[in-house]
């Protein structure tokens, strides 16, 4: 019994680690925002949706490699430690947007037949 309540508790700590950006599934974003642009407009949109989402990706898996360490030390030697794990679901948020975004303007450029 009492190794089931410490495999629940860790199970919870470990839930509220932060993703790595590859963890991170697309927010799906509709292709018909993009229908009344140009293909230049697309294409400079997507740039900057790239420029966005590759800087918080950096930052998404450094949480996340932060937040694995923090786990490893937590649990061997300093169990409070587990409680300041997590703190990204705004950024996780972001860029799955980000992401969801970057698809629809690929998308929107294929539609447009753009270059």
């Amino acid at each position: 019994m009492r190794t089931v309540i410490v495999v629940l508790i860790l199970t919870a700590f470990v839930a509220g680690c932060s993703k790595s950006s590859k963890e991170n599934t697309p927010t799906y974003v509709s292709l018909e925002q993009y229908s009344e642009y140009d293909c230049e407009y697309i294409a400079k949109e997507l740039m900057r949706v790239n420029d966005q989402a590759n800087s918080l990706a950096g930052q998404l898996d450094e949480d996340a490699e932060t937040d694995s360490a923090v786990t490893g030390v937590g649990l061997v030697l300093f169990w409070p430690a587990l409680f300041f794990l997590g703190g990204t679901k705004e950024q996780e948020a972001t860029y799955a947007t980000l992401r969801g975004e970057h698809n629809a303007l690929e998308q929107a450029l294929i539609q447009k037949k753009c270059g």
